[in-house]
């Protein structure tokens, strides 16, 4: 335990050193990437300038090195034109720039990360659920794909790729999916890989009562521990990583994520989670996304679209829900922590009608940022209004450090 101890301090006190150089903010409405200035002492977002790709933003990641950033597009589930491209940050001003050609991929890439050293990108798919590998070279280009020597078990509906920070594990979430119009439950599991040098193996298939009820959406390591976020249940577990690189099979911790679970809203969803750097502090999103018909218009239904903050026991990894911090918007479908965890700013999806009486008011899009505490919890400052018109969202969005 000494040892994570030490690796948190060692990751605090480097991400301190790295907010000396700058961050970035990166935003996506439909294709568009909008890279705003971060002001993190101001707890402030600058609009400047954007690049397009060919098709609305499904996810990005930035390289281990933070010179370049990986963003995976499609035109959806099913249909017929997805792939990534690589971009080139500029160090001083966070402007992106093309950096080879973008990649052609097969399905819809919902998820993407690099491993540990940045020489491999991995690429997560939900319709058909799948995982691929692909080279990186030295100067971050994406080459091809990594022939994997065996058949591997992707479950249903991947929702999120992770690789352990030790560089020996993958985790394909896999969400499943709920019943619906007459068809029954798809079971979700964490299909965990052994991993080297972008080759990967089956190694365990983790889902608690053969995965029904269990429809995990994303998941975050902090030493022995990966917290796992459960999209339907709205609830937060807690397994151990074990010396073999697999996890428990069993969650240590089970935590409602809302402030009040008894609510049973429709369209009450969990969402992203993140550990703060300092791993004190965990943190994962609350989405609601229910309507009702008003005078012939479908209107919010109620529900929570706040982000829920945990403090972390360091000795048993368990969570304690400490607030659930209103994010001002709707659906709160991404969020990031600055490198220094000293502002969180949360994407509020959609715009959004909402019901004050016997008027109704149009919420916009937005990215809510909030000052981070001295004991985790979270203090609203201001949010940023976001034109989501012709029915492009505001789907995902990060914060990058700069060299």
């Amino acid at each position: 335990m000494v040892r994570f101890t030490a690796l948190s301090i060692l990751a605090g006190v480097m991400a301190q050193a790295q907010t000396s150089a700058g961050v970035a903010l990166y935003a996506s409405v439909g294709p568009e990437l909008v890279h705003y200035q971060v002001d993190v002492d101001g707890a402030s977002l600058v609009k400047k300038e954007s690049v397009t790709v060919p098709e609305s933003v499904q996810y990005a990641w930035p390289h281990p090195s933070r010179r370049y950033i990986y963003v995976a597009w499609s035109n959806g589930s099913g249909a017929d034109h997805h792939g990534v491209s690589a971009f080139r940050i500029d160090a001083k001003s966070g402007a992106l720039h093309p950096h080879g050609n973008p990649v052609a991929l097969a399905a819809r890439p919902v998820h993407i990360t690099t491993d540990i050293p940045g020489t491999h990108l991995l690429v997560a798919y939900n319709d058909p659920s799948g995982l691929s590998v692909y080279d990186l070279a030295p100067d971050g280009a994406i080459l091809s794909p990594v022939k994997q020597p065996a058949p591997l078990d992707f479950g249903i509906y991947g929702h999120q790729v992770r690789v352990d920070p030790s560089d020996k594990m993958v985790i394909l979430v896999t969400r499943g999916n709920g019943p619906a119009r007459g068809k029954p439950e798809d079971p979700g599991a964490l299909k965990v890989f052994s991993y080297k040098n972008g080759l990967l193996s089956n190694w365990a298939s983790i889902a608690p009562n053969g995965g029904f009820g269990f429809q995990p959406r994303h998941l975050d390591f902090d030493g022995p521990w990966v917290y796992v976020s459960l999209e339907r249940q709205n609830k937060l577990q807690v397994y151990k990583k074990l010396l073999d690189n697999t996890l428990s099979s069993a969650p240590l911790f089970t935590k409602d994520s809302l402030s009040d679970p008894t609510g049973g809203r429709l369209g009450q969803a969990a969402g992203t989670v993140h550990v703060h750097p300092n791993g004190r502090f965990l943190y994962q999103a609350n989405r609601a996304s229910g309507t009702t018909e008003y005078e012939g218009k479908r209107v919010f239904a109620g529900g929570e679209n706040a982000i829920a903050v945990y403090s972390i026991n360091k000795t048993t990894g368990e969570p304690s829900l400490i607030q659930n911090a209103d994010t001002h918007g709707m659906e709160p479908r991404t969020f990031a922590l600055d490198p220094s965890g000293r502002i969180l700013v949360a994407a509020n999806q959609n715009a959004g009608l909402v019901r004050e009486g016997q008027r109704l008011n149009t919420v916009p899009a937005s990215l809510a940022v909030f000052r981070v505490r001295a004991d985790g919890k979270l203090d609203f400052v201001r949010k940023y209004d976001v034109e989501t018109d012709r029915g492009r969202d505001l789907f995902w969005m990060g914060l990058v450090s700069l060299n």
